[in-house]
């Protein structure tokens, strides 16, 4: 088992930055990649973005120049770093790891956060 911690969720004005961290402990040799998934009301759960050991990334269309996915060298700790929030961040915002397939960073997922949440408004 790889029980995922978050935190770092919040409520921030729309422009404004939040930054996420998900630390992973236990049977750390079962992962390979880390990222973040989110979930709005009424919505499917989305991939935001994730990060493999060796660095390699995926975002979300959405995101992409306004987040930053990073890892600590230990591998352990993955980082959301959210700039220029808008109104539809809003989200529950799950961490997850597991492992890239192809061209996904985060393509296989066994272990899923408690998930937090990150209210933006206008």
């Amino acid at each position: 088992q790889v029980p995922l911690v978050e935190s770092g969720g919040g409520l921030v004005q729309a422009g404004g930055s939040l930054r996420l961290s998900c630390v992973a402990s236990g049977s750390i040799f079962s992962i390979n990649a880390m990222g973040w998934y989110r979930q709005a009301p009424g919505k499917q759960r989305e991939l935001v973005a994730a990060i493999t050991k060796g660095g390699s990334t995926n975002y979300a269309d959405s995101v992409k120049g306004r987040f930053t996915v990073s890892r600590d060298n230990g591998k352990t700790t993955v980082y959301l770093q959210m700039n220029s929030l808008k109104p539809e961040d809003t989200a529950v915002y799950y961490c997850a790891a597991g492992w890239p397939v192809g061209q996904s960073a985060l393509g296989i997922i066994h272990y899923w956060g408690q998930g937090t949440q990150v209210t933006v408004s206008s």
